[in-house]
């Protein structure tokens, strides 16, 4: 049988070693030896001898989502094979931990990670009053982590001289050593609109960056 459906680029190839890779722009493979976590619903294949457990609802089970405070429930996947993640044809991409390190991300975002990785629900402080708290998850240690974008990121660095202000419906992630506090000024939505409304950012200040997707549109109880 011939196709461009079997170009190279589209052909899985054995692994190399254990741990993530990516298949492609918008998937995570993943070759298991052990145990690592996903979110549920985030693997779209799988081969050889796994276990699937949805981790408990509680809260060292599942990630907050920003602002509705909704939690992004988890999965571990634990024996020997091979399993493949993505959501929405979102962007993914791999960043690597090591020792030290520590990033703040956006739970939506969030596809896979290496179960040596520690994660705890944060909420974000001086956000305490946008619908009921911005809630993020730190993540330390070494190890990898997935991410999922809506379009490839925008990474601005943050100085000390020049703070950064973001939508926080668009934030993805941010250096965890950012100091955070919420900034309130004209949306723009309601002065196209005519409207006279506000609208809240994100400000973090401090020396790092942040992650910023390119839409504002929250995603649907449907994408969950």
């Amino acid at each position: 049988m011939q196709s461009e459906l079997f170009a190279s680029e589209n052909l899985v190839k054995p692994s190399a070693a254990p741990g993530m890779t990516l298949q492609n722009a918008k998937s995570v493979k993943y070759a298991v030896n052990g145990e690592m976590l996903a979110r549920q619903g985030a693997m779209v294949a799988f081969r050889g001898n796994l276990q699937f457990e949805r981790k408990g609802q509680g809260i060292g089970g599942m990630l907050k989502r920003a602002v509705t405070g909704e939690g992004l429930a988890l999965m571990s996947v634990r024996g020997q094979g091979e399993a493949w993640f993505a959501h929405q044809a979102g962007h993914c991409f791999i960043i690597d931990f090591e020792p030290g390190d520590a990033l703040t991300i956006n739970g939506r975002n969030v596809l896979c990670f290496d179960s040596s990785l520690s994660y705890e629900i944060k909420m974000v402080k001086g956000a305490g009053m946008t619908g009921g708290g911005l809630f993020n998850s730190l993540f330390t240690g070494t190890g990898k982590l997935a991410v999922v974008c809506d379009g490839n990121p925008i990474i601005i660095p943050v100085t000390a001289q020049a703070p950064v202000y973001v939508d926080t419906d668009a934030v993805v992630g941010w250096s965890a050593a950012l100091e955070t506090g919420l900034h309130r000024s004209q949306s723009v939505g309601s002065m196209i609109r005519g409207g006279s409304g506000e609208a809240v950012q994100l400000k973090l200040s401090g020396e790092g960056f942040v992650m910023v997707r390119p839409s504002e549109v929250t995603e649907t109880a449907a994408a969950h």
